[in-house]
């Protein structure tokens, strides 16, 4: 992992979770590795860790069974998948917009892109 100075570990951390649940390598109801495991592999102090679980679990992504450890919420994907619908929406798409105007792309340009996307699936 590699952390970017212009956002907080812990939410990086978060991030890099979020995604492994929606590639369907950390699996609804799975418990996921310890706080102590993941500090450790993350090289991380273990109170950043904690906190990326804390954020998780106020999200309704995980949720914390007290003496045996956090496992991902069962209705995690759906929660990820509005959080970053919304996100796009609200922080990525108006900047996308933008660019389309400004390098006057039309439908002919996007539907040679859509293309070009589908045909790498």
């Amino acid at each position: 992992m590699e952390f970017k100075s212009n956002r907080g570990i812990f939410l990086q951390i978060a991030d890099n979770l979020c995604n492994q649940i929606l590639e369907g390598k950390l699996c609804p109801e799975e418990r996921v590795p310890s706080v102590r495991d993941l500090a450790v592999e993350l090289e991380v102090n273990r109170n950043t860790v904690m906190r990326s679980y804390a954020y998780l679990q106020d999200e309704g992504i995980f949720e914390n069974k007290r003496g045996v450890g956090f496992f991902v919420a069962k209705h995690a994907m759906v929660k990820i998948k509005e959080k970053e619908k919304t996100t796009f929406f609200e922080n990525e798409l108006p900047f996308l917009l933008q660019k389309i105007k400004l390098l006057k792309l039309n439908s002919k340009d996007l539907n040679q892109v859509i293309k070009e996307i589908k045909n790498n699936d």
